[in-house]
């Protein structure tokens, strides 16, 4: 009585496609981050704190 619509099938296909498009995303993220070497890891662990405001400076009494 009541057919399949063909919208189904093709909106469980682009939600799968979409999944695979994110993990790819996330998972080339997290391939990157285990793949840095240890320079770049020290500099991006210290980025915000790279600049001296005078707010942090302890110095400036």
């Amino acid at each position: 009585m009541f057919k399949q619509l063909v919208f189904e099938q093709s909106a469980a296909l682009f939600t799968l496609a979409a999944f695979i498009t994110a993990s790819t995303i996330y998972v080339a993220f997290f391939w990157r981050a285990l793949r840095m070497k240890r320079p770049q890891l020290e500099h991006f662990e210290n980025l915000p704190f790279d600049t001296a405001t005078p707010a942090a400076r302890h110095d400036a009494e």
